[in-house]
């Protein structure tokens, strides 16, 4: 499922389709809740650093495991230095710097790519039971 994130809206879609996919594979009530924030802390990214991008959620499997995996994209500014951004308390935008940092704790796998004037990729990975 591709979702365009564009404004606030666009967010709440993204993460009402994240629950929705996290419920489907069989994942406990604290990894929907914690996927649904994580969803929300990219998406938000994208509005707040670049104006646009998308969302990608897909249903996964890996043996036995289900889950879901979220690919959030843009192809905004970019950063010099991915890893600053992943540190509780960085902002450039005078934010709390939780975002990422966030994203990526409550996540099972976090991948992060961004290139100065090219954008930002972010693929996240959610197991259920």
């Amino acid at each position: 499922m591709r979702l365009p994130i564009r404004d606030e809206s666009d967010v709440v879609m993204a993460r009402r389709h994240g629950r929705d996919m996290a419920v489907r594979v069989g994942c406990p009530e604290n990894a929907v809740a914690s996927l649904a924030t994580a969803i929300s802390e990219v998406a938000r990214n994208i509005v707040e650093h670049a104006a646009s991008g998308e969302v990608v959620l897909a249903m996964i499997g890996e043996g036995s495991r289900r889950g879901v995996m979220v690919i959030a994209r843009d192809n905004g500014p970019g950063m010099a230095e991915p890893s600053l951004a992943m540190r509780d308390g960085y902002s450039t935008k005078r934010g709390l710097g939780l975002g990422l940092a966030s994203a990526q704790r409550l996540m099972d796998e976090f991948e992060i790519e961004s290139v100065v004037g090219k954008g930002t990729t972010v693929t996240m990975k959610k197991w259920g039971a």
